[in-house]
């Protein structure tokens, strides 16, 4: 079969055929009375070989190498192509992932672009100098896409860093509460604090409507956060699990204060009094959390809470009875 022929089959140009015979992939098997290459069965399926080895990402070298060595096994190439592939596809998604941000930032010229990739190089830095100026700079030179914000807020350790990320984060705009909300079902606890931590600092409905289904988050420290926001702004889911952390002992005293926040109002200081009261006369609930439960009520106004103070005077567990008279004295010299 003469050259044309076999492109013709094969779909492999007779230019690129004539390269093969060069580097001594294929040598046609003879040659016609006129001096045309004359390529043999086997000649044409040493080609097809060669293809689907090149559809695989090997050279030409490793082509060679592959047909010509008897003891040549494949596991090593093969287990080589896909670290190289794996690394190949990271490089690319990297790539697409900065033109995908570049294009968000909307430039309006080349200077632009260039800014927009120095303040997305300077966030990526290793020094945490550079992160920071990069981080506050983002809101009054050219925007860095929310999404290049949140990346770098859920991956900073350095806590002056991570603080000059969450202050552009809260002036980023619309976007950032839904990307951070993703980080809270990370499987790092360390992401997940940097997420609500992130979510704590953002204003608006959409980051409190995101704190507020972190209420109900499995992790304490996701919980935690939330309702300490919540309650600071006033939102009344945020009660039950303030009133946890006091009893858990966790930030007890920051979880008081957000409830004395809220009791401002009377009717909420009752309900706020009553849960109190609750959780005081659970059978589960043990001495230190109890005392820590009494304290809770010295900040919420009302009768509820006052009525509660002096039944607990005479409480069996002396240490209560002694903080609630205390208490008592306080709340009568106001």
């Amino acid at each position: 079969m003469l050259i044309g022929e076999v492109a013709r089959r094969s779909g492999v140009s007779a230019r690129m055929l004539r390269h093969y015979e060069s580097l001594g992939l294929v040598r046609p098997s003879g040659r016609t009375g006129s001096g045309y290459r004359e390529y043999s069965g086997d000649d044409i399926r040493r080609i097809f070989h060669i293809e689907s080895l090149r559809s695989l990402g090997l050279s030409l070298r490793e082509i060679g190498r592959a047909l010509d060595d008897p003891g040549f096994t494949p596991s090593a190439l093969v287990g080589d192509l896909i670290r190289q592939t794996r690394e190949r596809i990271a490089a690319e998604t990297e790539l697409l992932t900065r033109l995908r941000r570049i294009d968000a930032a909307a430039p309006a010229g080349w200077e632009n672009v260039l800014q927009v990739v120095a303040l997305l190089q300077a966030l990526g830095s290793k020094s945490a100098d550079v992160r920071q100026r990069a981080a506050l700079s983002s809101v009054d030179e050219v925007p860095v896409p929310v999404e290049a914000l949140v990346e770098a807020a859920l991956s900073e350790t350095e806590p002056n860093v991570a603080g000059a990320l969450r202050w552009a984060l809260a002036r980023s705009g619309d976007g950032g509460p839904e990307l951070l909300a993703e980080g809270l079902g990370s499987p790092v606890a360390a992401v997940r604090k940097r997420a609500v931590q992130s979510l704590a600092e953002m204003p608006g409905d959409e980051a409190a409507a995101q704190l507020r289904d972190a209420l109900a988050n499995p992790d304490v420290v996701v919980r935690g956060y939330a309702a300490l926001t919540l309650g600071a702004r006033g939102v009344a889911e945020a009660v039950p699990t303030l009133i946890d952390m006091i009893v858990e002992g966790r930030n007890d005293t920051d979880a008081a204060d957000a409830l004395s926040v809220l009791a401002s109002d009377t009717a909420a200081a009752d309900q706020i009094a009553t849960r109190l009261v609750d959780r005081l006369a659970h059978d589960t609930t043990e001495a230190p959390a109890r005392g820590r439960l009494t304290q809770a009520l010295a900040a919420v106004p009302g009768t509820t809470a006052s009525r509660a103070l002096v039944e607990l005077s005479h409480d069996e567990d002396r240490a209560v009875s002694l903080t609630a008279a205390y208490l008592l004295q306080l709340r009568d010299a106001q």
